[in-house]
């Protein structure tokens, strides 16, 4: 049992998943092993917390796009969070039967960006980004970015098309995080994002114009199990352990924002979803409730 439960901990341990990442200077190749991710969500609310672990192939500065269905409240995050939470699955998990390895059940002009939020927390330089419509979005960063003083032509095509079907799915608000990087993996600081969501959100459509297999696995804590998944398939969804019960004096433990968030629950389900397959693959972004 205790080799067993250790094979977890470790696995629990490197989340691996991806954003846009758009590299300022072209032929730089970004490496992302790993990117903690852990949501908590109330029904109406979402807590996204994230933190990545990226290097370059030479010196470069990157942009980071986030797509989210509201405006987010930004901040720094608790990187212990991660670990606290990995930790009590554990701990459960110990004191529980096996897993059995089994899946999830069921006139004037406006312009066509504005920043609703700047501040540079750390190694990122953040943005949020209320777009207005799609097709000033070429134009709208190509300014952003001089304004960092570089002049380059960084958006593709085909990135264009993807940011523009969000925005034609309601999707209007976007995290841009400037960062950046050289030979050297550096762990970037983690930031928490707080938003409106009548679903469960996770983006994962935003990195399909990218090659190559990908794990992702995300800590999840709710109220209650969730069935109901308007996005990518459950069937591309699997646990990576039995989900664990915990009460408000566990959550308080791990995270007091996300304690707030659930402060109206006695009792709250914690688990690691897992999904895997090619970048290209992902058509669809992670919703459910």
């Amino acid at each position: 049992m205790k080799k067993f439960l250790l094979v977890i901990f470790f696995k629990l341990c490197l989340i691996f998943a991806d954003r846009g990442l758009i590299p300022i200077n072209p032929g730089i190749a970004i490496f992302e092993p790993n990117q903690r991710a852990m949501i908590c969500w109330n029904g109406k609310e979402e807590i996204l917390l994230l933190s990545t672990d990226l290097s370059a192939s030479d010196s470069t500065m990157v942009l980071e796009i986030l797509p989210l269905p509201s405006e987010p409240k930004v901040k720094k995050g608790d990187l212990e969070t991660f670990q606290r939470a990995v930790n009590l699955i554990n701990k459960r998990i110990y004191i529980s039967k096996k897993r059995d390895g089994g899946r999830l059940s069921e006139g004037t002009i406006p312009p066509p960006a504005e920043i609703t939020f700047h501040e540079k927390i750390g190694a990122h330089d953040i943005s949020v980004v209320h777009l207005k419509e799609g097709k000033g979005f070429v134009d709208w960063v190509r300014n952003y970015l001089k304004s960092l003083d570089f002049d380059k032509e960084i958006i593709s095509d085909a990135q264009k098309e993807l940011v523009e079907s969000y925005i034609s799915e309601g999707f209007t608000y976007f995290v841009f995080d400037v960062v950046t990087l050289n030979k050297d993996k550096k762990t970037l600081e983690p930031i928490q994002y707080h938003f409106q969501t009548e679903k469960l959100f996770y983006p994962l459509k935003i990195t399909k114009l990218g090659s190559g297999y990908t794990t992702i696995e995300l800590i999840i804590l709710t109220p209650r199990l969730l069935s109901s998944f308007s996005g990518i398939s459950i069937k591309r969804i699997q646990l990576a352990h039995d989900p664990i019960t915990i009460n408000q004096y566990d959550l308080k433990i791990i995270d007091e924002d996300m304690s707030e968030l659930l402060k109206d629950y006695t009792e709250m389900k914690l688990r690691v979803w897992k999904i895997e397959g090619e970048l290209n693959s992902f058509d669809k972004d992670l919703i459910t409730q």
